[in-house]
């Protein structure tokens, strides 16, 4: 990319962007703006309802790009890659917040507190907005400084993607076509009820084993994206949990006349799903709380590393600001507004209605924001977004929260809505400084201007949440939160750990024992928190999980002897049209919950008979049209892998 005269004057190792600083492309422009909002809440509302069903979210980095190359470039006939990274930076903005949000927020609605839209909203865009300013005095030392040593794969992937931008179109449309396909099929099992949404059967001869599976298309993606090694250890933990733990549980209390809290009932008159609600959730929450905290010791070398980078990082960035010397690829928003930004926030917790966030729970927002930042933002960059311990960190900010809040004697209902909404705030500034690290480095790679994606990433902020707090007052209303619809596993992880600690009534020997659980896996050289993951959620969603990921592994051993070009296509074909699966399959699950809180409508839905024209064999052929859906995967999948070629690479 640059030419010889150029490479004679500067070192050899040095970094060149893809735009050259000195050149002026359009970047930050009102169509990219548009695009990137209407992405961001796509993504973020569709993630809300992933995080709130499985526990995790997908990221949404490389379908924005690869959506907003196809309408700059198909629709609007231009478009520059400056351009799509101010959309993709937009659009991931909405699936980090979604995280944040899903993974901490509803544990309100599980002790039956409901905080006004005003307040989710707050909340959503305080820690949002913590998140990114904490982050951005860091971008030029662990960005710029570190490149080398920190690859930041999201952030490098997504700017391979943005620099081969003239194939976009084609990508989009199997995320369309994904979208389309997941859209129908939902609308035709959740919507008209034609089959079973999940098939179950029950064991014969083994109490307490049920065997069940999820039928939706978003599990299906998920599995697929994330692969078979972190897909089998979910399904390990599930059959742990449901083939092993709750047949055990069952057989040893058949012939037990009195109940075992915190089971009001014997256990001879459990169900499975009973057993899995009183005894296999806080065995399940005992291992992923563990899980969470291992990953976070693990990276203790780390957090010390980049906690003195932070620090070196702060002091001097206080000295900068921007003037009309500085290069365009090394403008930040000024130190000023950023530490400025950080104090109207703070202040701003203050004022949240409901949430009883006081004086010191302020101060320990900003503290831990602050450290954890710093760490998220290293992390990320060694490991990926997905790999981050969240959990962890969030986990050890509500219980050291706790600790305070008991030593003042703020204790009941107000004290974990405070603590609560400590680790809410927290959380989230978590969950958006690790999407700000890989946007900006995905900026760095094509030559983006930091100080455009910086306001960028405020956008990606304020545009999803205006819309998080209806949302999930709607699908608590229409499917429960907390409920096997909707089990929240990461906030009730988060809800047992507060309440527990704050009223002692957490059933502390079946947590012990997940601790075990967890422990023991660990040591067995397995990753804990995926295996608690799965011992936590219920079986049926842990088999569609591992269903996409055994075709993702089926078609990466069939593509051994395909040239590394077509196997690379048909790999990215198949997440590309997997994240189509899941943002259909979420967005359309939101439009049906909100057309059935319609009274009449809502009635109608109650009549109508689930897979009643399958007869007896319900379950059945309830999963044969789910194999349907698999095999479109696998077709899409294959048939990118034939689509190499066309235009060259820029």
């Amino acid at each position: 990319m640059k030419s010889s005269s150029e490479k004679d004057e500067q070192p050899k190792d040095q970094f060149c962007a893809y735009i050259k600083p000195g050149e002026k492309v359009a970047e930050f422009t009102l169509r990219a703006v548009v695009i990137g909002i209407i992405l961001a809440v796509v993504f973020g509302l569709a993630n809300a309802y992933l995080g709130l069903k499985v526990g995790m979210t997908v990221s949404a980095s490389i379908p924005a790009a690869v959506i907003s190359m196809a309408l700059l470039r198909g629709v609007f006939k231009k478009g520059t890659v400056l351009e799509n990274n101010i959309v993709q930076t937009i659009g991931s903005s909405g699936e980090s917040l979604a995280a944040g949000i899903a993974f901490t927020i509803p544990a309100f609605f599980m002790w039956n507190f409901f905080p006004s839209s005003w307040s989710i909203i707050l909340i959503s865009i305080l820690g949002g907005f913590l998140g990114i300013l904490f982050m951005i005095p860091l971008r030029r030392y662990l960005i710029v400084q570190e490149h080398k040593v920190l690859p930041y794969p999201e952030g490098t992937a997504c700017a391979e993607i943005l620099v081969a931008g003239d194939v976009g179109g084609a990508k989009a449309q199997t995320v369309f076509l994904g979208v389309g396909i997941s859209a129908l099929y939902k609308l035709l099992m959740a919507g008209a009820k034609l089959w079973k949404e999940t098939s179950a059967w029950l064991v014969t001869g083994i109490k307490g084993m049920e065997i069940s599976a999820d039928l939706t298309p978003a599990l299906l993606g998920v599995g697929f994206i994330i692969g078979p090694r972190i897909a089998s250890y979910m399904l390990a933990g599930a059959v742990v949990g449901y083939l092993v733990l709750s047949p055990l549980i069952a057989f040893i209390g058949q012939n037990l006349a009195v109940s075992i809290p915190p089971a009001l009932d014997p256990i001879s008159m459990l169900t499975p799903a009973d057993i899995r609600s009183y005894y296999i959730r806080y065995i399940g929450a005992g291992a992923v709380a563990v899980g969470g905290m291992i990953s976070l010791i693990k990276a203790c070398p780390v957090i010390y590393r980049c906690f003195k980078v932070g620090f070196k990082g702060m002091s001097r960035g206080l000295k900068f600001l921007p003037d009309a010397t500085v290069p365009r690829t090394d403008k930040d928003l000024p130190m000023p507004v950023v530490i400025a930004g950080a104090v109207l926030v703070a202040l701003a917790m203050l004022l949240i209605p409901q949430t009883k966030i006081n004086i010191f729970g302020t101060l320990i927002v900003v503290v831990f924001s602050f450290f954890f930042v710093t760490v998220a933002s290293r992390i990320v960059g060694i490991v990926g977004s997905s790999s981050s311990p969240v959990s962890g960190m969030t986990i050890a900010t509500l219980l050291i929260t706790c600790l305070i809040f008991l030593a003042f004697g703020w204790g009941g209902m107000s004290g974990m809505i405070g603590v609560m909404s400590v680790g809410s705030v927290v959380c989230i500034a978590i969950c958006m400084a690790g999407d700000a690290s890989q946007d900006l480095k995905t900026g760095y790679l094509v030559g983006a201007t930091p100080f455009y994606q910086q306001i960028a990433e405020f956008i990606g902020v304020l545009a999803p949440a205006l819309f998080m707090g209806g949302v999930l007052m709607l699908l608590n209303r229409t499917m429960v939160i907390g409920s096997d619809k909707l089990p929240a596993p990461q906030a009730s992880l988060m809800s047992f750990v507060v309440k527990g600690v704050l009223t002692g009534t957490l059933p502390w020997t079946f947590v012990g024992l997940g601790v075990l659980i967890g422990i023991a896996v660990e040591i067995l050289g397995i990753a804990a928190l995926p295996f608690a993951i799965g011992l936590y959620l219920p079986l049926s969603l842990s088999v569609p999980v591992m269903t996409g990921a055994v075709i993702y592994w089926a078609l990466t051993k069939t593509g051994k002897n395909m040239p590394p070009q077509a196997a690379k296509a048909r790999e990215a074909s198949g997440i590309l049209y997997s994240s189509g699966l899941v943002a259909g399959d979420a967005l359309t699950s939101i439009v049906i919950a909100a057309i059935f809180t319609i009274p009449f409508l809502k009635n109608l839905q109650d009549r109508l008979p689930v897979a009643g024209w399958l007869g007896p064999l319900a379950s059945e052929g309830s999963a044969l049209i789910f194999a349907l859906l698999c095999a479109s995967l696998v077709l899409v999948a294959r048939g990118g892998g034939g689509n190499v070629g066309g235009k060259k690479k820029p």
